[in-house]
């Protein structure tokens, strides 16, 4: 359901990043495609606590924004946001909020953002998000880059 969650908050950001509209737009256009429709039979949607996920994702990232494009920043090598396909950096901003401002262990959720990349983004893009949260991942472990939030494990 997590992964779910994910998609839909990257969701947002991406429009929010490509459209220009305020993330809490972009909240209300992805929460109405999540409504069934008769013609999807096996239509899957995210429980309350799926949706309370996103939206915990979308606002702190919203609260965090300058960290988190700071964070990204120092950590990417050779590009600009100007540079980057808008798919891979609403994937890398979220995933960086997640890695410095939720207790959630880096190696799935890095996994999950490769995952979202290809699937949304081009053909090298889930190599790409990967390497660049594999090397924020060694700047927090490094202690460069300290988490908000330490995991409990």
């Amino acid at each position: 359901m997590r992964r779910k969650a994910r998609e839909l908050a990257f969701k947002v950001l991406f429009e929010h990043a490509v459209g220009g509209v305020p993330l809490e737009v972009a909240w209300q256009h992805a929460t109405q495609e999540l409504e069934p429709d008769d013609s999807e039979p096996d239509w899957d949607t995210l429980d309350p606590e799926g949706l309370a996920f996103a939206q915990r994702l979308v606002q702190g990232y919203q609260a965090q924004q300058e960290v988190v494009n700071q964070a990204l920043a120092s950590t990417i090598q050779g590009w600009s946001f100007a540079q980057m396909a808008k798919t891979d950096l609403a994937v890398l901003r979220l995933a960086t909020y997640e890695m410095l401002f939720e207790p959630t262990p880096h190696a799935p959720l890095i996994e999950v953002a490769v995952r979202i990349a290809r699937r949304y983004g081009g053909e090298d893009s889930g190599r790409f998000v990967n390497g660049v949260l594999a090397r924020l991942h060694k700047r927090i472990e490094a202690g460069e880059l300290p988490p908000a939030v330490q995991d409990s494990d």
